[in-house]
């Protein structure tokens, strides 16, 4: 289990650097082809072409990566244990384990507790190759913890929480405890238009889209995709 686990983990990693370079178009053709041709010879998968279809990424793109992911996790999921060891990587100087355990929530849109190839390319499309509007209603489903389609204070303080948490203290060295909660507060006052307490899609939205500022903060896990 363990080895399964070690195999799993460097094959997200592996994963993310691939689709990083794929992005940055920094992944050459003959690199690219030189994958394509390895894929087709271990790996036949179906449903690719619907997955094209649904995201915004090529076939080629699709292809490699399904072979990084499947050669280095044969299973095909990714846990949640696993995800918080490859957050735990990226950021040594915090505690990455709340805002993992929310960010693999949001890519388990079938709620049972493991990510497959399909869920983590559907939302890192979305996450990377997205229009605002889609960014935006991802990032509205990440901070909607209890998923009744709307946003309280309280999950939205959680979320932005953990996010400092993950950055740590070498990060944030002025920050203080109440400081999330501040924040949280300023933007909420703004994002509440009818004061009601909870704040919808649209309003969450439409906010974000009149505040430069907002967007990048509620945006946050762009910075650590």
């Amino acid at each position: 289990m363990a080895g399964c686990t070690s195999r799993c983990r460097q094959g997200v990693l592996k994963l993310i650097q691939s689709l990083q370079r794929l992005v940055s178009g920094t992944l050459s053709k003959d690199k690219i082809d030189d994958e394509l041709e390895m894929t087709m010879v271990c790996h036949r998968p179906e449903g690719l072409e619907q997955l094209e279809a649904q995201t915004n990424f090529t076939k080629q793109e699709l292809q490699v990566l399904y072979r990084g992911f499947k050669n280095e996790c044969p299973s095909g999921v990714v846990n949640e244990e696993t995800f918080k060891h490859i957050y735990a990587q990226f950021f040594p100087h915090g505690d990455a384990s709340t805002y993992a355990h929310y960010l693999f929530n949001a890519f388990d849109t079938r709620n049972n507790g493991s990510i497959k190839f399909e869920d983590f390319v559907m939302g890192l499309s979305t996450l990377l190759r997205g229009t605002v509007r889609e960014k935006l209603e991802w990032t509205f489903y990440l901070y909607d913890i209890n998923r009744d389609g709307l946003i309280n204070k309280e999950e939205m303080t959680e979320i932005v929480r953990a996010i400092y948490d993950m950055m740590g203290k070498y990060t944030y060295p002025a920050l203080k405890g109440d400081v999330p909660k501040q924040h949280v507060d300023a933007f909420f006052n703004k994002m509440d238009k009818n004061k009601d307490g909870v704040v919808t899609l649209d309003e969450f939205v439409l906010a974000c889209q009149e505040d430069e500022n907002m967007m990048r903060s509620m945006q946050l896990f762009e910075n650590v995709m």
